[in-house]
């Protein structure tokens, strides 16, 4: 799927941008009201493809502070129902399950017919905020077997938002190297934090691993024509909401403005 995905761009650098939910049930935020969640997601959805993004990728950004490595039944239900509605749209869309829920990610996929997964912790151990997160890779591929799921996983390298020091000692073309040997599908490389910029020398490191690579933060139309060259995709979201800010709604303007510096490149 993901080779496919990439194939059919309408260049080499393809667009996806992130649907982030609002709080799901059981979780702090959550307002009591499965529609106005629904409806959301669906507007920012619509906005993100009309404005020429390639694919979508639906988190549960809301959820805060998130469970470590697991979540909820009520989570998993209420997230397969919203993607449902999105991959309804027709555009390759993925999963992620905050935090590093990847087995969850992998049922919810399934259910609603997404393509891919975001995978927090697929090779490698590491310290979030949410604690240690052990590496997934053996018990994820072994259930994406046995279930008979085609569901490509897109690891994250070094992911954002955590500390690394565990692995040090390994440089990111190590750390690619070792997802690629546990089966990743394609690399995502972020930046330290939500919204800022990956390094491009941790980009060609990655690429190293002979998979695509991703950058999955900081991209905006300002800084796109920097890493476009350098990758097989973007994952934004905080570039494309009003005023730049993940909370708020997908601006339609914003992903023009994007498209249209990724198509100049």
């Amino acid at each position: 799927m993901t080779a496919r995905l990439f194939a059919q761009q309408r260049q080499a650098c393809a667009l996806i941008g992130m649907v982030h939910l609002e709080a799901l049930p059981g979780s702090p935020g959550w307002q009591g009201r499965m529609q106005p969640l629904r409806d959301a997601a669906l507007r920012d959805a619509e906005r993100l493809l009309e404005g020429g993004c390639d694919a979508l990728l639906v988190e549960n950004m809301g959820d805060l502070p998130y469970l470590r490595g697991r979540v909820g039944p009520e989570t998993v239900a209420a997230m397969a129902s919203v993607c449902t509605d999105v991959v309804r749209l027709g555009a390759p869309t993925g999963v992620q399950v905050l935090a590093a829920a990847n087995l969850e990610a992998l049922g919810v996929a399934m259910a609603s017919g997404a393509s891919f997964i975001r995978v927090e912790a697929f090779a490698y151990a590491h310290v979030a905020d949410e604690g240690w997160l052990e590496a997934s890779a053996g018990p994820l591929l072994r259930t994406r077997r046995n279930l008979g799921a085609d569901v490509a996983i897109w690891a994250d390298v070094q992911k954002k938002h955590a500390a690394h020091a565990a692995t040090a000692d390994l440089g990111m073309a190590d750390l690619a190297h070792g997802s690629a040997f546990c089966g990743a599908d394609a690399l995502i490389v972020t930046g330290k934090a939500t919204g800022r910029e990956a390094e491009l020398d941790d980009v060609e490191q990655a690429s190293t691993a002979g998979l695509p690579v991703l950058i999955g933060s900081g991209v905006s139309a300002e800084n796109v024509r920097r890493f476009s060259a350098s990758c097989a995709g973007l994952i934004v979201g905080s570039s494309l909401k009003y005023d730049g800010d993940w909370r708020k709604p997908v601006e339609l303007e914003r992903v023009r403005q994007l498209r249209a510096a990724l198509d100049a490149c």
